[in-house]
């Protein structure tokens, strides 16, 4: 529930903060997220006591990297931006991997920092020397696709309209604009009129050009054993049915990947199975012997394809992207260069409607695996196989959305029909994401019929498990599972294989890693943020007891997390693809 306030709001506005208010409000941005800092006081004020607190309505956070993480999480489930605002340089300081995660994972965010004065007549003694910046932008400009830092309302209104068209337009990405304390808290005229949002909407990707179409149809229409490589997409449900159309015109191999979340039905005839974080062994053969690859902005095209010909791509290569528009010297999130014969400099929304008109209907018609469904055990360690196979049996026709999974998760153990099913992981690998992630999927589903659902590993959980205070606070019904092997047990797996080749112990990976002595209590830190929380558990009898309490608390509007106590492991093609590196000094 928003906080209301309780006297009369002011009428009209008569301060700079007031202003930018408004332009947030006509941007058309639900929430704002934030830690409150004293170098945005003015717009804190403009939007309690001239807004108050409506569209955007406040979400309190109680770290930066939580405000950023809940807001990437709502980006992903919607396609749209959410406003955050960070606290001077220090609040930016704070939010930093949160926004790196962003810009890797190519989502649409509004951040509005602040600075102390800029003008050092008007500066505070000591806090606002201290929390003002030369360049504060500089902090992140490598990893947000534009800044500025305006010097007067109008100039701030402009760079608020054309931040939201730079974010929001394809590839998508965080942008920062700061603002001067002083301008915020300067009088200001009120009373002009609001600009016409519709001239500044986001740039619509173009169609593909004809040459570049016709030469791309041209070698799919005479492809004799193609793929796709189904990469970031959007969630909208027609386009997964566009890829779905041209899959079965074209009779192609599908790969999708877990990373950047569900793309093609995966119990589909045409999709390469075992789903993962990366291409197995056993799908690797399948793109071995293809003869046109169609990626659809797949996430390191490059390496995916030295995966399969070491000594040199021999299939014709057709990319569909526009992810070169955001490359730079400093991020190397662009992976290796890729062997491209056909490029299509346009999103898959865009191109994926020109290939199905273009390419003749499809020859027979396709059905779905005939793979044994994925069961749990009954004995023994709980796995994250026995989770998903148990979780799925307490939720039944319920639709659900993984809003995270973990490392060690298996495509097999999951069906996906439906875009929304699995939403992806964290964009740039950066750990204690995945509780403000949650949030802010739960956030964007809160109302409808989809039960929001993350699987985090304890390491991820107790990094940022503060963000679960939002959702408590804000009533946000959703349901986290806690993984715990109580261990940083992707890095078990690195120092196995580094003893390994060297000929070292490795009974002695666990050194460093492991996360008992004493062991965290993973109920109570939910519980200290208002959380239902369930557990340990540690039998499988447990398992289906609890899971089935945990939902039916989900649909009575809690916010519930569950510690589950796992066997270490990963699935096979998840520690090759993790380990199966060269070694540096290694010829």
């Amino acid at each position: 529930m928003p906080e209301v306030p309780t006297l009369p709001n002011a009428v009209e506005d008569g301060w700079g903060s007031d202003r930018v208010a408004r332009i947030v409000r006509e941007l058309g941005v639900p929430f704002i997220c934030f830690n409150p800092g004293a170098s945005f006081r003015g717009l804190h004020d403009s939007l309690v006591n001239l807004l108050g607190n409506e569209r955007p309505q406040m979400l309190l956070c109680l770290h930066e990297e939580a405000a950023v993480a809940i807001a990437h999480g709502y980006a992903k489930v919607t396609g749209k931006p959410l406003a955050v605002a960070l606290h001077s340089n220090v609040g930016l300081m704070h939010a930093t991997m949160s926004i790196f995660n962003a810009w890797c994972d190519r989502v649409p965010m509004m951040i509005l920092g602040a600075t102390g004065p800029v003008d050092a007549h008007k500066r505070r003694p000591f806090i606002d020397w201290i929390h003002t910046s030369r360049d504060q932008a500089a902090i992140t400009r490598h990893y947000t696709k534009w800044d500025d830092q305006p010097a007067s309302v109008e100039a701030t209104e402009e760079a608020l309209l054309r931040g939201m068209q730079i974010s929001t337009t394809a590839p998508c990405g965080p942008v920062y604009i700061v603002l001067d304390s002083a301008m915020q808290e300067a009088k200001h005229a009120g009373g002009a009129p609001m600009p016409d949002m519709a001239r500044y909407a986001a740039i619509p990707s173009p169609s593909p050009d004809s040459t570049s179409l016709d030469a791309a149809v041209k070698l799919l229409a005479g492809a004799k054993s193609p793929v796709i490589l189904s990469g970031r997409v959007s969630r909208d449900p027609k386009a997964w049915a566009d890829r779905v159309k041209l899959a079965e015109q074209l009779g192609a191999t599908v790969f999708t990947d877990l990373k950047v979340g569900a793309s093609f039905p995966s119990e589909h005839e045409l999709h390469a199975m075992p789903r993962g974080m990366f291409i197995s062994k056993e799908s690797l053969g399948k793109l071995q012997s293809s003869d046109v690859v169609l990626s659809l902005d797949w996430v390191d095209l490059a390496g995916t394809l030295k995966q399969a010909w070491p000594e040199g791509c021999p299939a014709k290569v057709i990319h569909v992207s526009v992810d070169h528009h955001v490359h730079n010297g400093w991020d190397m999130g662009y992976m290796a260069l890729p062997p491209v014969d056909v490029r299509l400099a346009v999103t898959p929304e865009a191109a994926v409607p020109a290939l199905v008109k273009a390419l003749p209907a499809p020859k027979r018609t396709y059905g779905k695996t005939n793979a044994a469904p994925a069961k749990a055990g009954n004995s023994g360690p709980i796995t994250l196989k026995d989770i998903a196979v148990t979780l799925r049996d307490v939720v039944k026709d319920d639709a659900v959305c993984l809003s995270r999974l973990p490392l060690g998760w298996d495509g097999s153990y999951w069906p996906f029909t439906h875009p929304l099913d699995q939403i992806g992981h964290s964009g740039g690998g950066g750990v204690g994401s995945g509780p403000g992630m949650a949030v802010g999927a739960a956030l964007a589903l809160k109302g409808t019929d989809r039960l929001p659902v993350a699987i985090l590993g304890d390491g991820d959980y107790l990094m940022g498990v503060t963000a679960l205070w939002s959702a408590v606070h804000y009533k946000i019904p959703m349901l986290t599972v806690v993984a715990n092997n109580h261990s940083y047990f992707n890095d078990e797996v690195h120092q196995e294989r580094v003893a390994t080749m060297r000929g070292r112990p490795v009974e002695n990976r666990w050194i460093g890693q492991r996360i008992a002595d004493p062991e965290p209590d993973i109920v109570m830190f939910a519980r200290a943020q208002g959380a239902t929380a369930y557990g340990p558990v540690e039998t499988h009898a447990d398992l289906a007891k609890v899971l089935a309490e945990a939902i039916e608390a989900v649909k009575a509007g809690e916010t519930v997390v569950v510690d589950v106590h796992v066997a270490p492991g990963y699935a096979p093609s998840t520690v090759a693809a993790l380990t199966e590196t060269k070694e540096v000094g290694t010829p």
